[in-house]
């Protein structure tokens, strides 16, 4: 087949000489141009095409993922099997059953749900339909299925991928199309007890999984505006100023202060009062001591956050998790949706990356992970009509065959991320 391609090509390139024989006479005599007139056309128009690229490649096309995704060979695949039984497991001990949903819901489901992180969301191509877009979470559709259903008391978990059309760092485990695990509690409860159970399911998580030493910080979005209020922030300004201040896991103090006075507009004054609450850390006794707080004391929003904040304190207590739980008022984070409490997990340790293939690393790769956050949540109140506790873990499973052997015996995924929405019921 081989040697009659060849015979073939050879044939036609012959019959063309031929061809391209006469034309030249025929344009030659046609037109009055002698050869080398000729010749100098034919020099440029091979040039030009020279400079367009000519064909060469016309059809080559590079095999690779779609940016921010990436593919899981059955090694992986067999690690994070085990990492999901153990996930399952923890869900299932706190008395939990699953459920599923669509991977798109219509747009009006989703938009105006995320604060600023709804310009993330893939919108899909209309089609003469419905308007759809890819789930940016678990959450959502699971609120929707909640109000579909008439569902008032429900304790599920749902693991399945969520698509963000986020600025991808594979080497830091996010991506655009990655796996959520989500546990949730529809339901009534008194206070704080849901948020604890959700403390206390990360924290054995954690511990099974066997990342290495972590602290699980806490807040509440009450506490922090009620902090900005007294301090002497413009209302219009508490969200942009909370979202420097969350900036404090990556910044030193002193560049937050200057961000918040040279770009945000905030006196050097109320930059020193914020810096003096911010840099507080503790548990128990560390929401008892606010309490007694002259300018905090006479702010509604921030004590019924500090009496929150010691009531879970209180159940943590109980649950003895409180050796790796931390009240601490720099936290501020996901505050265009929570309401409540804030919840994030940092773990301490630097991973080492081991050597892999560009085609499975997608990426620069790097001498080590620093991990930092590992988990992160909060409550959301007044969203839906039912009141719901909601603990998710979102992994995005990065490269495991960067990862050290006795993780990968351990069964230990680089980046897990945890979300916690609570919303209570409207009359």
């Amino acid at each position: 087949m081989n040697a009659l391609g060849l015979v073939s090509t050879r044939l036609c390139a012959g019959l063309m000489c031929r061809r391209s024989a006469v034309s030249l006479s025929s344009l030659r005599f046609s037109s009055g141009m002698t050869l080398s007139q000729i010749d100098e056309e034919v020099a440029k128009l091979l040039q030009l095409k020279a400079q367009l690229g000519g064909d060469e490649g016309k059809h080559a096309f590079v095999l690779k993922t779609a940016k921010g995704t990436r593919d899981y060979n059955p090694k992986q695949m067999a690690i994070r099997e085990k990492v999901f039984n153990i996930i399952i497991s923890c869900f299932k001990r706190h008395g939990a059953e699953t459920i599923d949903t669509p991977v798109f819901e219509l747009k009006e489901t989703l938009t105006g749900k995320y604060g600023e992180d709804s310009k993330l969301i893939y919108d899909l191509k209309d089609q003469g339909g419905e308007l759809l877009s890819l789930r940016y979470d678990l959450t959502v559709p699971f609120a929707r299925y909640l109000a579909m259903n008439k569902i008032t008391n429900i304790k599920r978990y749902h693991i399945a991928k969520v698509y963000r059309r986020d600025n991808p760092a594979m080497t830091r485990g996010r991506y655009r199309e990655f796996y959520q695990c989500d546990f949730d509690i529809a339901g009534q409860y008194d206070a704080m007890i849901a948020d604890a159970e959700c403390l206390k399911i990360v924290y054995e998580i954690l511990n099974e999984l066997d990342l290495g030493d972590f602290r699980i910080k806490v807040n509440d979005r009450r506490i922090l505006d009620g902090m900005f209020a007294v301090c002497g922030v413009p209302d219009e300004k508490f969200r942009t100023i909370c979202s420097t201040v969350d900036k404090l896991d990556k910044m030193a103090w002193e560049d937050v202060k200057k961000e918040m006075v040279n770009e945000k507009g905030l006196s050097e004054d109320v930059g020193d009062r914020i810096g003096e609450y911010v840099s507080m850390q503790g548990g128990q006794d560390l929401a008892e001591r606010l309490l007694q707080d002259r300018k905090l004391s006479q702010n509604k929003q921030a004590c019924a956050g500090l009496t929150d904040m010691k009531l879970l304190f209180s159940y943590l207590e109980l649950f003895q998790v409180t050796d790796k739980v931390v009240f601490d008022l720099s936290l501020a984070r996901g505050l265009d949706y929570y309401t409540g409490v804030i919840y994030e997990a940092i773990l301490s340790q630097t991973i080492p990356a081991l050597v892999s293939t560009p085609a499975e690393q997608n990426g620069a790769d790097e001498a080590g992970v620093n991990v930092g956050s590992v988990a992160g949540g909060g409550r959301y109140d007044g969203k839906y009509p039912v009141w719901v506790s909601a603990l998710g873990l979102r992994g995005s499973f990065p490269s495991w065959s960067r990862r050290p052997r006795h993780l990968q015996r351990r069964c230990a995924p680089l980046k897990l991320k945890c979300w916690w929405p609570q919303r209570r019921r409207t009359f």
